[in-house]
């Protein structure tokens, strides 16, 4: 059965890709070329593509009152990074099973895809009773007991029970209240569900308001979203990805179950790669779809370029970000390979707790006050501006509160004064400032400072790396090193000049592939190129989160006991 191509993809299930669509009608009858993102494709009646994935391109927006669409309801098309923070209005339809919420809603792993809902009835379940009303967290879709479930939580006297539900539940679910606010990126990735538009509310502009605005001047309505897609398909004959945005005026046909879908060229990304064993390396690809970026080596990885690559690995990195007080950070990988050499710079630190963190038995934290203490106990002393302190260690010490004596942590330091030291204490809830005064001139490699001192780590690099032709580090006037991370690689070379190889970054690298039947030549890779790695705010705490999801956070410093 035909439906338009917008109809066809609003409804698709991800998780059933790929689909094989013969093209039935539209504005193409004889044939036409069609170009989106520099790709020309020609879409002709009869024709058969192959759809591999598709994404939200871009946004339009019904602008609308009392949160309904009137046919006279003005429309805009908006850019996913068009500036502003929005609050999701709660869908007021129920969903009919749990089913057709995993259908429909997004539910990962990121920190916006837990969703929650609730049913106006009771939910009896074999240990647990879910009430009606009552939120529940949906956290991931696992297979248990041979039959897929959702994990589910609800939270009761802040204390978090888990259950899981399976798809086969059904009863009226309905979208609890949100009171988070989203860009409309966020929105369009994790709110927008399938064969359903969203409902979003202006919370914050961001910007002021001009001319080239489509909304209306002071606008803080609601708007209807409706999404428009970007579908990546393979066609029969050739060799590279083409793009067809979903509003385009075609009528398709899904024939999947009566084709063959070997017909077409098997498009891989890095993780498909990744996931083949190890016995299967090394192998010869042919880019389909080459990554962004004008730096080596993604500048030479284009449609069309052969590459071999050699293997699949973990290799571990440190993950450091420019030091500074406003906003937006750079944030870097660094290889330990890195030849260039870092200077310490001094760390701050806005607490006695803090103090007592980073003191090592390597050398003596030397600290200057840069906050001023008044110590309410006369055991303990009071803080001026500019006090230079060696810290010690932590200890126990009685102080007199309220006429009692109490018993509470705190910091053995001495104070510098002059050419003399005296022993003081200082509280560990003190909320002051220091600064730590560096006497260490030596310059360091990375692996050195890894090896010789805790994370984080304040830094500057002194000497720059030499062996590559931009060092982006030098440029970069102080760098906290923070924590080391292992992340996966894969190691590839051109097939023209196999003179060097380069690690890429599976996870973090888009790109499609398809594999060659030809032997690999040189079975021993050549001279392999680790570079510093630039990461953005997204993919900095994508690493942050996957890397710390095992840890417990640490504990929260004492309190002023007053």
């Amino acid at each position: 059965m035909a439906s338009t191509l917008k109809k066809f993809i609003h409804s698709l299930d991800p998780r059933a890709l790929p689909r094989v669509l013969q093209i039935q009608s539209g504005i193409y009858f004889q044939g036409s070329i069609y170009e989106m993102f520099g790709n020309e494709c020609c879409l002709s009646t009869g024709e058969v593509i192959k759809v591999i994935g598709f994404k939200i391109n871009k946004l339009v927006a019904s602008i609308c009152e009392n949160n309904e669409v009137s046919p006279f309801s003005a429309k805009v098309e908006l850019p996913l990074n068009f500036p502003g923070l929005y609050k999701v209005v709660a869908d007021e339809t129920p969903y009919v099973s749990i089913e057709e919420i995993t259908r429909k809603v997004s539910i990962g792993p990121a920190r916006f895809g837990h969703p929650c809902f609730y049913s106006p009835e009771d939910i009896k379940l074999a240990n647990l009773t879910i009430k009606h009303g009552e939120h529940i967290i949906f956290n991931s879709v696992e297979e248990v007991n041979g039959m897929m479930a959702v994990n589910c939580g609800v939270v009761r006297n802040n204390q978090s029970h888990s259950f899981t539900l399976p798809l086969s539940q059904e009863g009226k679910f309905y979208e609890c209240e949100d009171d988070q606010i989203y860009t409309l990126k966020e929105i369009a990735e994790w709110k927008i569900p399938k064969c359903r538009n969203r409902v979003v509310k202006l919370s914050n502009t961001l910007q002021k308001w001009d001319s080239s605005n489509p909304l209306p001047e002071n606008f803080d309505g609601c708007l209807i979203l409706t999404p428009v897609y970007e579908v990546q398909a393979v066609m029969k004959f050739r060799k590279d990805i083409v793009h067809i945005l979903s509003d385009l005026d075609v009528e398709v046909k899904d024939i999947t179950d009566c084709y063959d879908i070997s017909a077409f060229l098997q498009p891989l990304c890095l993780e498909d790669l990744f996931d083949r064993t190890s016995k299967e390396f090394p192998m010869v690809a042919e880019i389909m779809e080459g990554p962004s970026g004008n730096k080596k080596p993604y500048n030479l990885l284009h449609a069309g370029k052969e590459i071999i690559i050699y293997k699949k690995y973990q290799a571990t990195r440190v993950l450091a970000s420019e030091i500074r007080s406003d906003s937006p950070k750079r944030h870097f990988l660094i290889p330990l390979s890195y030849k260039g050499k870092f200077k310490r710079r001094p760390r701050e630190f806005p607490t006695a707790y803090d103090l007592e963190i980073a003191r090592s038995e390597k050398e003596q934290l030397h600290v200057v006050a840069t906050k001023a203490f008044d110590s309410p106990h006369k055991e303990l002393i009071s803080v001026s501006v500019g006090d230079q302190f060696l810290v010690q260690q932590c200890q126990a010490s009685q102080v007199l509160y309220e006429g009692k004596k109490k018993v509470i942590d705190v910091l053995a330091c001495e104070q510098i004064i002059s050419d003399a030291y005296k022993k003081v204490l200082l509280p560990m809830y003190m909320e002051g400032g220091f600064v730590e005064v560096i006497h260490d001139k030596k310059q360091y490699q990375i692996s050195e400072i890894c090896k010789e001192f805790h994370l984080p780590f304040n830094v500057k690099v002194s000497v720059r790396d030499l062996s590559v032709e931009e060092d982006v580090l030098a440029a970069v006037p102080g760098l906290q090193l923070e924590e080391e991370i292992t992340d996966s690689y894969l190691l590839i070379s051109s097939t023209d000049s196999p003179v060097e190889s380069w690690e890429v970054p599976v996870h973090r690298l888009n790109m499609l592939v398809h594999l060659l039947s030809k032997d690999v030549q040189t079975v021993v890779p050549p001279v392999t190129k680790t570079t510093v790695e630039e990461i953005s705010e997204e993919q900095y705490y994508m690493v942050r989160r996957y890397e710390n999801r095992s840890l417990h956070p640490p504990p929260r410093p004492p309190k002023n006991p007053t």
